[in-house]
């Protein structure tokens, strides 16, 4: 191994809430990296509204997810606000690791990781295909599909469930 591999990554996102679809990414990465860091964003302007869940709700969910799926070894939950490359550069990751569903987060991701490059050469950027049986999960698909009462165990784990029926039924 050279000097400059890349032994740390981050895998960032706003996690509103986790799906199965974000589990896949972050246990990919790890597969592939030692060292994983999950930077959940605490992206208050989003859309134009904020997050459904509160950064402390959001990271909770993850570790509990993770805690569940077996996923621990060599990764980390953190949560951050700013810019990701400033992140990267605190804790120490020489990349970031994205999921891609369709050509729509192509566009998007691409232009970020131009951005990213140009403030910060030394990170990388990487991309893993979505798995297809994950590729039309998104958080906003299930918060709109968890908002009528309808199940969604089939796109979040059981933690994130029990959040989301308790969100929905305070409303």
């Amino acid at each position: 191994m050279s000097s400059d591999s890349i032994t740390h990554v981050v895998v960032p996102g706003t996690f509103d809430p986790v799906t199965y679809g974000h589990i896949d990414v972050i246990r990919r990465a790890r597969r592939l990296f030692p060292e994983v860091t999950v930077a959940v964003a605490a992206s208050v302007a989003k859309r134009g509204c904020g997050p459904t869940f509160s950064l402390d709700e959001r990271v909770q969910m993850i570790r509990e997810a993770l805690e569940l799926e077996g996923i621990t070894d060599g990764v980390s939950v953190e949560s951050f606000s700013g810019l990701l490359v400033s992140f990267c550069r605190d804790c120490g990751a020489g990349g970031v690791v994205k999921g891609l569903r369709a050509m729509t987060d192509f566009e998007y991701e691409l232009q970020q990781a131009d951005l990213n490059s140009h403030m910060a050469p030394d990170i990388e950027s990487i991309f893993v295909m979505s798995s297809p049986e994950y590729g039309y999960v998104s958080s906003s698909i299930v918060r709109e599909i968890a908002s009528l009462g309808e199940s969604v165990e089939l796109l979040v784990p059981t933690n994130v469930q029990e959040h989301l029926k308790a969100h929905y039924s305070n409303r």
